[in-house]
């Protein structure tokens, strides 16, 4: 139907003329009221935001001398998060003459995998970056614990 009988049966019902696929030929248009479209799509649009998970990446410092307690708090935060379904990143901050002693903090690191393997998978290899040596875990959906 061409554009005028269409506007003139929108006006006949007291309706709008809403133009919906406008890349199609030819053009698709409804007769609708307007408002009640636009907060439709609205309401659609604020679903899919809140279905939708942002994944956060949490960071856990240790130095290469960081003691077992530490170690273990810090690891107990770390699985919190992973439970959470957060990404970590664990990182051996070297200070000074720490950076002769890089072994200590790859141990560390591999320590923090180990403890996580169950629940968690590395995302990132231990990879060393200025002063710091990091790894990324991410929450593993096969072995999750319940």
């Amino acid at each position: 139907m061409s554009v005028r009988e269409a506007l003139k049966h929108s006006t006949e019902r007291e309706l709008d003329l809403v133009e919906i696929a406008p890349q199609a030929k030819p053009p698709v248009c409804k007769i609708i009221d307007f408002g009640k479209f636009q907060y439709e799509q609205q309401k659609r649009e604020k679903l899919q935001k809140k279905k939708q998970h942002v994944t956060v990446l949490k960071e856990i410092r240790f130095h290469p001398n960081t003691d077992t307690h530490d170690f273990d708090f810090k690891t107990r935060h770390a699985i919190g998060f992973i439970e959470d379904g957060n990404k970590v990143k664990a990182s051996v901050i070297f200070k000074g003459r720490e950076l002769a002693y890089k072994e200590l903090g790859e141990k560390l690191l591999e320590k923090f995998i180990e403890r996580l393997e169950e629940i968690s998978k590395v995302e990132q290899p231990i990879k060393f970056e200025g002063r710091a040596m990091s790894v990324i875990v991410a929450p593993d959906k096969k072995n999750k614990k319940k």
